[in-house]
């Protein structure tokens, strides 16, 4: 089955983040994606805006699906960094819901920012309406779109809210370009402002640089 037909990359042009990305990527950038899982997201970026991509992943079933895609992917495990690429070697760097899943993320980004000219973070939101309530009431770990998984089996290690990523980009002198909210991974409405996105927003998508 070719990509074009495969229903998961189909699927893939649903999703919120998916489509933010593909419109903040200039054609003919230079992408690294960090994390990318079975190259759905990278695939399309090469299809749709003929970028130069690489991605990094652990995982060697996912980097075997990414190969099937006819994509440039290497093993290994972005906690350690990117020593092997060369400072503002990308335009972009990418890390799409992978942040709460890492060890390192001060590291991973200070490496992202060092490789690529700009990075683009996304993550759920975890101080989203829905599940403070659900905390508040039930008193057990949430499982919904935002955190798809029980509490014994998720992959995330942090989870993290908006306040949480404004205060570590302070913190880290990390600059915030854009940034956009949204309530749903598929088909979401995404926007620039929102009012009380940390109460109000699912899930959050930023453009970053190093600060001057």
């Amino acid at each position: 089955m070719t990509p074009e037909n495969n229903p998961e990359v189909s699927a893939a042009l649903l999703r919120t983040d998916y489509r933010l990305v593909l419109d903040l990527v200039e054609s003919g950038a230079r992408v690294l994606d960090l994390g990318c899982g079975n190259g759905n997201l990278l695939w399309l970026l090469k299809q749709r805006k003929q970028v130069t991509g690489y991605g990094v992943e652990i995982s060697g079933d996912r980097i075997i699906e990414c190969v099937e895609k006819g994509l440039s992917v290497f093993q290994g495990d972005i906690d350690e960094g990117l020593r092997d690429f060369e400072d503002q070697s990308f335009d972009y760097v990418v890390l799409n819901q992978t942040l709460p899943v890492i060890r390192r993320p001060d590291y991973v980004i200070e490496e992202m920012l060092r490789v690529g000219r700009r990075g683009i973070v996304s993550f759920a939101n975890f101080a989203h309406w829905s599940i403070r309530l659900r905390l508040l009431f039930s008193g057990r770990m949430p499982v919904d779109d935002a955190i798809p998984f029980e509490w014994y089996e998720t992959p995330n290690i942090h989870h993290l809210t908006i306040r949480d990523f404004h205060f570590f980009c302070r913190r880290f002198k990390i600059a915030i370009l854009d940034s956009w909210f949204f309530c749903r991974l598929e088909r979401g409405r995404p926007r620039r402002r929102r009012c009380c996105p940390n109460w109000t927003a699912a899930f959050a998508l930023y453009v970053v640089t190093r600060a001057q």
